[in-house]
């Protein structure tokens, strides 16, 4: 039989129109004829595998491959068993022919074997394309293939489907594999003597290896994948297959994702296992010619993973080729670039742990190509795209693990860590902080001192080791000049060398000094508390061992020469000159370790503000650099632990997830890496040793903790306790710290009674049980004598009422109510009338009063008692003084003693035993000081006044509701009672029930509004009603009442004071705003802002009309006041409490303040206020004004700068639209030059999106045209043009605004002729009138000649 391969393949292509001489017509046989015709074919190749070339034979099973749809599994299974094991037969008959070296007898096998061949792909793709035809979901496709593809196949004929259950072409695949790998073992090229029928027998024999890999289905089982690998390496390495498999694997990688990672492992096996590596150099030099666009986002990717996947298994292969693989780094397609990122990765890795960095020979070239490597790194942290900065800095976190530190490098890489921080891109940030992480965690420095990296303790080292080199200097100086040799040029070139390298600090350590520093994990700092009650005075660092010698810093000087110790002084000399040079290393050691810790400190603000980032991931990286700093003692690290404190209040509603990886929570992370730090117990530590512990941190974040961290703090504790995280022992030890009789430090105490009162928060028995303790301790003698103590006593006595908050409108009351005459209140009376003169007594009483009102079934009778025993002494103390009498009284003292009082008002440590308040009452030398009060004594006075005025507010407010509760029970009753009678009567008096209820209510808020508003501050029985006059009496004559606590504690009272009634606010609030405008006191000006706050929020009306003068802080020097001004204001303006009536440009002014905070509240304001219907829109030409003219005008770079950001909430075109035609006609009433670049600049801010925009540009021409001479103007015009050309849409013509352009080009030159003439005609007029000047000068001289003659 005549067959020629290369032709049949061809008409292969077409099965359709493929012609088969002998054809069989399968498709209209019964299975039973199909089988028989099967049979006869399977018999003839069983007896001989040479039966093949019988054109019957060899027609049957084409017959049935172009048939192959409609063949059940079984047939197929027999087809492809019958040819596999015959053309096995074939290839063992031709190697035993091969060995009788007879051409002609192994020639024959020739055609054999191409049938073969044939028939075994055209299976292959039959097989395949049965299946794809079950996809589309031909009429009785057979199931094989689709069980191949897991059922994924249509549907399938009923008849037909249980037989062919047995057999998927899948599992049959690594055996066909097989057979072909066999079939490759042959020696083809003498059996095809030509190339091309050689190739053309190898290409057939391999296109079904090839075929198999377009599925990635298939691709994904290892026993086919190593199967496809074989034959492709084989044909390679035996056959040259080497060009086609070439552009085979190339297309692969172009049109196949799947392929990149399998084609990368398979060029690996190729070139390790059968030692042929010039297809992977020849696919990399290719890859390294292609050039990929950025719009282009398939091919990139997949290149870029096969060479990623080569590098890594391979990494040898891709460094020879690497200078060619570098040009991508230029490359648009930013994939591309993060390839070879991370293939430079894997090289650096690859030659840091080869044996070539140890080999003396050829340790300098590997050291230069890791160097010239992370240069190449390090300059891709600028790269344009995020990806590849993230990339960069993914890869250098995964190069910190390598045994073998770079000092250099790794001092390069902090660098540009540390700059990424701020970079715009937050994965490039969470990457740099994710960076440093690793770094600090494997950082080579802990060869000596245990890894901590405080950088208090570096400094010190560093001191220690130069003042010890400066003392050895002089001595090994002096040996030295007594040496001859080479060893002293030797010691002295070292020494300059190391000289150069520690003022550079940059020169890389020996291997010897960083090549062996393992990183090992470091202690936490603050371990070894075994507090006993004063646990206080425990070294909170940690225990460094006294330190070694540095076994690892053997110097690098040679071998000493022998000759030269001949002598005992030459042996000394080199003795020293060896320390000196061991010396010079230590030096180097640290001026590297504390470059390093300088570097990440200086990052440590900037990840602070990581810290408030919106993006979730970023977070959790700030959160566990800085528990990582703070393991590894860093001396920031404190403060970012600190500031992280606040993110307790992050709101964790869902978890998002990033790469596929599910993040936690940020306030469960933050959790953890509070409990891991401070609360989690430590291995091997006695159980007394670890409360000891826990307590210990616990009172200790209560150290110096502002408000804002007590906040947050009392929330983390009453989240641990509400999840059963705090052990009840820390609890009792932190009870036992309170009530120690022992003298411990305040802070101590105060921070235990501030942790109990804060789990208390959670659980209200953590203090209900030791009532008794709080009231002897907190409000004994100890309380007594530290006031900050018993402020904080009283706070956990509130918590007796628990911490459920109270929902809105629901008349339900869970608090606990105390009879006055329980011990608690006598004592918190007896604490607040103590005689005492520190100002910290403010704050206790404060929380006195709180604790009164909170706990008091009568707190109105308790709080009497207390004012009453402070008024008399105040004023009762020296006889007949009434109230007036007393403050003016005051008034006297004051003006005597007033440096005396003001030096006792500036001691910050309150005294233990208040002895000086004795002091206050002077003692009365003369008769005129009879009539004498104490200032500080009527300031406790009006400040306890003035807080009782508040609070019963909100306890009448209680009472209210507690009516309604009751009166709300008594309707349930008779609504029961009522129901129990007829339906019809019973839905009748519920309505009347109602009415009467709603009566009833309202009846209640009334009467509840009266005694605010006519009897706490004007009833005949109110104490409270004597004060207000004496309070408005002593606010509205500071030149009486000089002493500053006296008018800070009267400001106070008089602002509480307003809150209460509408009627005593309408007469004084006048006088509020006076105090605001003149008082020199910085503090009090602030309380007056916060005061006016609190009032706008009772009387709204009354403040509203007054709002000009609230405006006036933000105009103020203190800092403070600004801050809290625009505060106010905030709230007050979001919250519609007052109207904004253009002042918003002075709140516009806060944009660009010097203050941080200052500038973030004012960012806040503005971008709340844009949520509101137009608010910015229509207060825009107010503000514009504001900043642009008159005395309130910024500088011009302000104004654009805030405009700028201003402008950012102008969206709507219709908006934008009507700005632009007010804009234009400001510039028809301006004169000033100024105004017009402000007019100008402010129209250039707008989008100009739409015609209608322009063509109000175009209108307003009249208006600006004779301004376009100046410069600024007319080049902000330019501008909007430009805009207005980007947006308008492709089929209009420029022609519009080309003339547009023209006019404005035409305006602008006649306008310079103008000025230019002006200027002339200006000049002349000048020269006329000095002309004049001159004549009549010389006529006054001719005068006076003619008179004196």
């Amino acid at each position: 039989m005549n067959f020629e391969l290369q032709e049949e393949l061809q008409s292969l292509q077409d099965i359709l129109t493929y012609e088969i001489p002998n054809e069989h017509d399968v498709s209209s046989l019964s299975d039973r004829a199909i089988s028989s015709l099967l049979e006869r074919a399977v018999e003839a190749l069983a007896e001989s595998s040479d039966n093949i070339t019988d054109p019957s034979i060899f027609d049957t099973y084409r017959s049935l491959l172009k048939h192959a749809e409609s063949l059940p599994g079984s047939t197929m299974s027999k087809i492809l068993d019958s040819i596999s094991s015959a053309f096995q037969a074939q290839v063992d008959a031709t190697v035993r022919d091969m060995e009788y070296e007879d051409p002609q007898t192994f020639g024959a096998h020739k055609t054999p074997l191409e049938m073969f061949a044939f028939l075994l792909q055209w299976f292959v793709s039959a097989a395949e394309k049965v299946k794809d035809s079950g996809e589309e979901e031909v009429v009785a496709p057979p199931p094989p293939p689709q069980k191949g593809r897991k059922g994924r196949g249509g549907k399938v004929a009923a008849g037909k489907s249980a037989v062919s259950r047995g057999w998927t072409w899948e599992d049959q695949i690594p055996g066909t594999l097989a057979v072909i790998s066999r079939v490759l073992r042959l020696k083809t090229q003498r059996i095809w003597t030509t190339t091309a029928d050689r190739d053309t027998f190898i290409n057939c024999i391999t296109r079904p290896a090839y075929h198999i890999t377009e599925s990635e289905q298939y691709m994904k089982q290892q026993p086919i994948r190593l199967g496809v690998y074989k034959v492709i390496c084989l044909a390679v390495k035996h056959h040259g297959h080497t060009l086609a498999a070439q552009i085979t694997i190339m297309q692969s990688l172009q049109y196949y994702e799947h392929l990149s990672e399998p084609m990368a492992e398979c060029l690996t096996v190729l070139a390790k296992e059968f030692d042929h590596p010039q297809l992977g150099d020849e696919i990399l030099r290719e890859i390294a010619g292609k050039s990929f666009s950025a719009q282009d986002s398939k091919g990139p990717r997949a290149f870029s993973r096969f060479l990623v996947r080569l590098a890594e298994l391979a990494p040898r292969a891709v460094l020879k080729q690497i200078s060619l693989l570098l040009s991508h780094l230029d490359s648009e397609s930013y994939p591309m670039r993060m390839a070879l990122v991370e293939v430079i990765g894997n090289l650096i890795r690859e030659l840091a742990q080869s044996s070539d960095i140890s080999n003396t020979d050829l340790q300098h070239q590997t050291q230069r190509q890791i160097t010239g490597l992370y240069d190449l790194l390090l300059e891709r942290t600028l790269d344009l795209s995020s990806y590849v900065r993230t990339k960069v800095f993914s890869v250098l976190s995964k190069l910190c693990d390598l045994p073998v530190k770079f000092p250099k490098q790794r001092l390069a890489i902090t660098r540009a860590a540390v700059d990424s921080l701020e970079d715009k891109a937050s994965g490039v940030r969470k990457g740099a902080v994710g960076l440093l992480v690793r770094l600090i965690v494997t950082h080579p420095y802990g060869l000596m001192h245990g890894g901590l990296l405080s950088l208090r303790e570096w400094e010190a080292r560093y001191r220690e080791v130069s003042e010890e080199l400066e003392k050895l200097g002089g001595t090994v100086g002096k040996a030295v000049e007594r040496e001859e040799g080479e060893e002293d040029e030797e010691g002295e070139n070292e020494s300059k060398a190391g000289d150069e390298e520690e003022d550079k600090d940059e020169e890389e350590g020996e291997e010897g000094e960083d090549g062996d520093a393992t990183p090992r994990k470091k202690g936490k700092p603050r371990s070894g508390d075994d507090m006993e009650v004063d646990g206080e005075g425990e070294d909170a660092g940690n225990a460094t061992s006294p330190k070694p010698t540095k076994k690892q810093k053997k110097p690098r000087k040679s071998e000493i020469d022998i000759q030269a110790l001949a002598n005992e002084q030459a042996a000394l000399a080199t003795l020293q000159s060896n320390e000196y040079l061991h010396l010079k290393l230590r030096k180097r050691y640290y001026a590297e370790a504390l470059n390093f810790v300088r570097q990440v400190e200086g990052g440590m603000e900037v990840v602070q503000k990581l810290l408030a980032s919106t993006n979730k991931a970023e977070v959790l990286e700030a959160i566990e650099f800085f528990r990582v700093a703070y393991e590894y003692a860093f001396d920031g690290a404190e403060a970012g632990i600190r500031k992280m404190l606040h993110l307790i209040w992050h709101k964790d509603n869902s978890s998002t997830s990033e790469d596929g990886k599910e993040l936690k929570g940020v306030r469960s992370r933050l959790l953890e890496c509070y409990r891991s730090l401070y609360f989690d117990p430590i291995p091997d530590m006695e159980p007394k040793q670890q409360v000891n512990r826990i307590a210990k941190n616990m009172i200790e974040q209560t150290y110096n903790a502002t408000l804002a961290e007590l906040t947050s703090l009392e929330e983390m504790m009453r989240i641990m306790m509400d999840d059963n995280q705090v052990h009840p022992d820390v609890v009792a030890k932190l009870w036992q710290v309170y009530s120690s009789e022992r003298p411990l430090p305040r802070m101590q105490r105060r921070g235990a009674v501030i942790i109990l009162g804060m789990l208390a928060l959670a659980r209200r028995s953590v203090v209900a049980e030791k009532v008794d303790v709080l009231v002897k301790i907190g409000l004994g003698n100890l309380g007594k004598a530290d006031l900050t103590l018993a402020r904080y006593t009283c706070v956990a006595l509130q918590r007796l009422n628990g911490s459920i908050k109270k929902i809105k409108g629901s008349l339900l009351s869970t608090t606990l109510r105390l009879s006055i005459d329980n011990p608690i209140f006598r004592r918190l009376c007896e604490t607040i009338e103590h005689p005492c003169r520190s100002k910290e007594w403010f704050g206790m009483a404060e929380q006195a009063i709180n604790t009164i009102y909170a706990l008091a079934q009568r707190p109105d009778l308790v709080c009497e008692a207390v004012v009453r025993g402070l008024m008399r002494r105040a004023f009762g103390r020296r006889g007949a003084s009434s109230a007036a009498g007393g403050a003016t009284g005051a008034k006297v003292k004051d003006g005597e003693k007033e440096k005396d009082e003001d030096a006792m008002e500036e001691d910050e440590e309150p005294r233990s035993d208040d002895v000086s308040a004795d002091r206050s009452a002077a003692t009365p030398d003369d008769a005129e000081q009879k009539d004498v009060g104490d200032a500080f004594e009527l300031s406790q006075l009006l400040f306890v006044v003035g807080h009782v005025a508040i609070k019963h507010i909100v306890y009448l407010e209680l009472v209210e509701r507690e009516w309604k509760r009751q009166k709300h029970e008594r309707e349930q009753a008779e609504k029961l009672a009522a129901g129990r009678s007829t339906p019809t009567r019973a839905s009748k008096d519920a309505e009347e029930l109602d009415q009467v209820a709603g009566n009833a209510e309202d009846e209640i808020g009334e009467r509840i509004a009266a005694i605010r508003e006519t009897e706490l501050l004007y009833g005949p029985e109110s104490l409270l009603a004597m004060f207000g006059p004496m309070i408005v009496h002593i606010c509205g004559s500071p030149h009486k009442f000089k002493n500053r606590t006296l008018r800070a504690a009267a400001t106070l009272a008089f602002s509480k004071f307003l809150c209460v009634s509408s009627q005593f606010c309408d007469q004084h609030h006048r006088l509020l705003f006076k105090i605001l405008e003149t008082s020199k006191d910085a503090s009090i000006r602030s309380n007056t802002v916060i005061a006016l706050g609190d009032v706008a929020v009772s009387f709204s009306s009354i403040i509203d009309e007054n709002s000009n003068e609230l405006y006036k802080g933000l105009s103020d020097s203190d800092l403070t006041v600004k801050k809290n001004t625009l505060m106010v204001l905030t709230h007050l303006i979001l919250n519609g409490m007052i109207k904004v009536k253009g002042q918003l440009g002075e709140m516009a002014k806060c944009l660009e303040h010097e203050d941080e905070r200052i500038t973030d509240l004012a960012k806040l304001f503005f971008s709340e206020l844009a949520t509101k219907e137009n608010a910015i829109y229509n207060n825009l030409p107010d503000v514009i004004s504001h900043l642009s003219v008159g005395a309130h005008a910024v500088e011009e770079e302000v104004f654009q700068s805030t405009m700028k950001y201003i402008f950012t909430f102008i969206e709507k075109e219709k908006q934008a639209e009507t700005i632009v035609e007010k804009l234009c006609q400001r510039f028809r009433l301006s004169e000033d030059p100024r105004q017009w670049r402000d007019i100008a600049f402010c129209l250039s801010l707008l989008p100009f999106k739409s015609e209608r925009s322009v063509k109000k540009l175009v209108d307003g021409l009249q208006y600006y045209r004779d301004k376009l001479h100046e410069e600024a103007v007319f080049a902000r015009f330019q501008e909007i043009l430009t805009k207005a050309r980007q947006n308008k849409s492709s089929n209009k013509p420029d022609a519009e605004l080309n003339e547009f352009e023209a006019i404005l080009e035409e305006h602008r030159r006649q306008g310079e002729e103008d000025q230019a003439f002006e200027k002339r005609v200006q000049g002349k007029k000048a020269q006329a009138k000095k002309r004049v000047t001159r004549r009549s000068a010389r006529k006054k001289v001719a005068q006076v000649e003619e008179d004196s003659e």
